[in-house]
This record gives structure tokens, sequence and C-alpha cells, in this order.
């Protein structure tokens, strides 16, 4: 080890990214099999029975082994648009689009109640807090609620003037509910009147509407707006909320009420803070997201997409495991000087050296094996987890001047690897200036021997394409860079002689007579 520096790894930090309690507490959310919860999806027979498409209303219990679905309702004649479960989990409302609403229990298959009246395609159904009635709102402009034990229609809202899409109850009084339509407005009706209460203009076609636990906030979404009402100010726009790119379709609140979640067709979940309203993290997913919810006390985050996959991450525990305290031995000096021993003034303590182990690319670079440093770097477990040891090492190489033979005399199996980690990373800034100096010597290398494997074309081609765009990039930054530049130096010039301007005259007759 004498005289061998060890490589020094640069750190990269990524930009943008800001790791807080929030980012730690969400990204605990992976995919996980073996949960337990309930959860309502649709699905297509693919047989029909009649002419009409049936369409079933599948409810899933998945165990702890086994995630086959324990109950199947195909009570449907048209497509089941909704459906929701009350508080118990006993009973099950949904709404399909030849307008009837049909009440489950979870033990049985056929429906218990059956309320027609709805003419159009139902979209929203909820139970109220009493638990005794159901509110449902349809593409007729209608919002009806309903009597279970009766199987009646106790009250008919017409104050709408295009398709009701979504609603919710209130969860402490079982009078007050609150649809949304595509009529841009957000209507409170109260079982109580015969007309809506409260109104407010959303601006956009209204996808979700949630209420707070206590019921004094309301929020509402549509386009790209999300937006928190204010109930005991009258309606008031408490805050209105654009961090999506495309609309937003469906909202969810945590169980302690300090977080709402949203999602929507751009296909990201985002997390506001209900305190500052400031998004807090936000989740990436494959697809337009069109539906979303949380389970009791936040185990588990549902997403169902566009693409008829549902995504379902739980929560990983918290609870850590208590170590057991390890027991300390006696210091060597406690067999020299005995256990009784008491340390005196004119003592020296005198510790042992560490000794510092190499790493194994390090001991190769100390042998001035550079190919096989370089192979050690590229392994899938340093690309993936700690790619800056892979970008320090061919910094370093491409210090000494050996990258260009470290890089040559390849065969397919391991050129490959090495464009793979280029294609990963050469379009990250912090990576950049290192990785297209290794791409423009690996394509002034292996340029006469393209087309003697399909697979390292087809990877070329891409890198090649990579590195053009990025120097397109630096050319247009350099572009603006120089804009910037001159613009600059034109205010500061503006500004000296603005400072001459205001200068009164006789100070520099006054300077010009004693020059």
């Amino acid at each position: 080890m004498a005289g061998y520096k060890p490589v020094a790894i640069q750190t990269y930090p990524v930009l943008g990214e800001k790791i807080t309690q929030d980012t730690l507490y969400w990204n605990n959310y992976k995919v996980k099999e073996n949960v337990c919860f309930y959860f309502v999806s649709f699905t297509a027979d693919p047989e029909p029975s009649s002419e009409i498409l049936v369409f079933i209303l599948q409810i899933h219990i998945y165990g702890r082994y086994s995630q086959e679905p324990i109950k199947t309702f195909s009570r449907f004649k048209d497509t089941a648009y909704c459906a929701t479960f009350r508080q118990d989990g006993q009973l099950l409302v949904a709404g399909s689009e030849d307008g009837v609403v049909q009440l489950f229990d979870i033990g049985g298959r056929a429906p218990l109640r059956q309320f027609e009246g709805h003419t159009k395609a139902v979209h929203t159904v909820d139970f109220t807090a009493d638990k005794y009635h159901v509110v449902s709102g349809a593409d007729d402009y209608t919002v009806k609620l309903w009597d279970i034990p009766n199987a009646k229609e106790i009250l008919t809202f017409k104050e709408h003037s295009d398709y009701v899409r979504c609603g919710c109850a209130s969860k402490l009084n079982p009078d007050l509910f609150v649809t949304g339509s595509y009529d841009h407005t957000v209507k409170m009706f109260d079982a109580r009147t015969n007309k809506d209460v409260l109104c407010v203009e959303h601006g956009q076609p209204v996808e979700s509407v949630l209420l707070f636990p206590s019921g004094g906030l309301l929020v509402s979404s549509g386009g790209r707006y999300v937006k928190v009402w204010d109930m005991l100010k009258g309606g008031q726009l408490l805050v209105s909320l654009k961090n999506h790119h495309k609309t937003v379709t469906c909202l969810c609140l945590s169980s302690s009420g300090q977080r709402l979640l949203s999602g929507s067709l751009d296909r990201k979940v985002k997390v506001y803070s209900t305190t500052s309203y400031k998004v807090v993290h936000s989740f990436d997913y494959a697809a337009s997201i069109l539906s979303l919810a949380l389970s009791h006390e936040d185990e588990t985050i549902v997403v169902g997409m566009t693409n008829g996959i549902m995504s379902v991450k739980h929560r990983k525990s918290e609870t850590k495991k208590e170590s057991l305290p390890r027991r300390r031995r006696p210091a060597y000096r406690t067999f020299i000087k005995g256990k009784n021993y008491m340390k005196q003034r004119d003592d020296i303590m005198i510790n042992r050296p560490t000794k510092k182990h190499l790493e194994l690319y390090d001991r190769d670079l100390k042998s001035f094996r550079i190919s096989k440093a370089l192979d050690r770097v590229l392994e899938p477990s340093c690309v993936i987890k700690t790619p800056e040891v892979t970008v320090s090492i061919i910094k370093e190489l491409n210090r000494r001047g050996v990258l260009a033979n470290a890089l040559a005399g390849r065969d397919e199996k391991e050129i490959t690897r090495v464009l793979n980690f280029l294609i990963r990373n050469l379009s990250q800034p912090r990576f950049a200036p290192v990785l297209i100096n290794a791409a423009e010597i690996i394509i002034d290398i292996y340029l006469p021997v393209i087309g003697q494997s399909p697979v390292v074309d087809k990877k070329f081609l891409v890198l090649q394409g990579l590195v053009e765009k990025e120097i397109d990039y630096q050319r247009e930054l350099l572009e603006t860079l120089g804009m910037m530049d001159m613009l600059f130096a034109t205010m500061t010039r503006n500004e000296s002689t603005s400072m001459l301007e205001r200068v009164p005259a006789k100070c520099l007759e006054t300077k010009k007579t004693e020059s």
C-alpha cells in the first residue's frame, strides 16, 4: 500500500431532491403481495349470457397466502360504475349504467335492496352518517336520497344542470351531503330542505369532492385544479392548488387528516400538507390514474390506472427489533495491570493504528489491472446502487490517460454492459461531463466493427442519439448564457449612466475645475 493513494469517490448530489420526514415516510410504501384489505374492482365477463355485455362487480378480500377473489356479484345488467362499503364493512352499495342502485350484504350473493329511479347511469353512491340512508347521483342531473329499510326514495334534488359525477356524505351530520357536477359547481344539500343550502363555483368540470372529518372544509378537483373551500365562512375559497399537468381525477385524505392526496391523468399522485397546502411528496405511476384510496391507519395505498392495472403498496412496519446490549469485553490493560488498577496522571495511552483496507478496484488499479478495475465497477450491484463509484473510476482512468485501453478489446457481453451504463446515466447532469467523453472514446474505438452484432448495433444507435441530444442541449445553454451576459452588461451600463445623470451639474463643474 506504500506509495498508493486510493481513488477519491466524488459525491454527486441529486439536484432538486430534498430528504424530509415526509419523503422518508411515503417512501416506505412498497409493493407487497401478502396483505389483507378490502377493495372494489370492475371486470368484464368474457362470455356474456345475454345480448347486453354483462359487467361483474368483484369484491377482492385477499388473504395472507391467497390472491383469489372470494366474493363475486354479477347482478348487473350493464356496466357497474361505482361502489362503496358502509363503515362497518357489512354492506355494499353499487350503481350501474342502467340507473339502478343495488345494496348487497357481504355474506350473501343476491341484492338486499334495489332502488330504481334514475333514468341514466349512476356515478356516485355513499352511505349517510346514520347508516340507514343512501345518496346517489347520476347522469340525469339528479341527486336522490334512499331509505334502506323501506327501499323507497325519500328526496330528489334537481339543482344541477349537467352530469353528477362525484359526491360524498358528511360523517357527522346524517342530513348533509355534497355532490360535484360537470356544470362546474359543487353543491351541499340538506335532507331537511328541498334545495341546496350551499353552492360554490369550481370553474372546471368537477371530478371528485371530499369533506374533511370535521366538516368545516371541502375539497374539490377538476381540470388541473384542487380547491379547498371553507364551509364555515359560506363556501369561501381558502386555497387553489395547481400542481398537476393534467386533469385531477381523484382525492383522498389520510386517517389523521394531516395529508391530502390527489391523483391525476399525468400519472402522478401528489401529497399535500393540510397545514401549508404545499406538496411534500409525489408518486409516479406507469399510466394515468383514475382512482385512489388509503386503507385504515394508512397501511396500504391503492391506485387504479387506465391500463387496467391496480397498484397496491403496503407501508413497512416502523417497529424496530430491540437489540440485546452487547457485552463489553475487558480491555487489554485489565489483564496487565489488574481489575482494580486506576489510571495515573503520568500514564500515556497509546492507541494501535487502524489498518486501512483497499477496495477491490483500488487493488486492481494499484497493480495496473485497469480493465479488471473497470469490470468491477460495472457489476450490476455497483451500477444500480452506487453509480458515482463507476463514474469516479472512469474519471480516474481518463486522468491517467488509460481509459481507451480499458475500454478496448471487449467482447459483445462486456461492451453491452458499458453501453447500458452510459445509456442509463448519460442524460444526468451530474454525470454528463465525464460520461460524454467516455461515450466519444467508445464510439471512436468500436465504430469500425459496427454491423457484427445486432444487440450492440442497437445500443450504439441509442447512445449516439443521446450524445447528439446532449451536445444540442449544451449548445443551447451556451447561447442562453451569452444572451444573459449581454442583458446583464446592458443593465450595468444603463445603471452607471443613470447614476451620472443624478449627479448635479455644479458638482461636475467643480470636479473639472479641481482637475
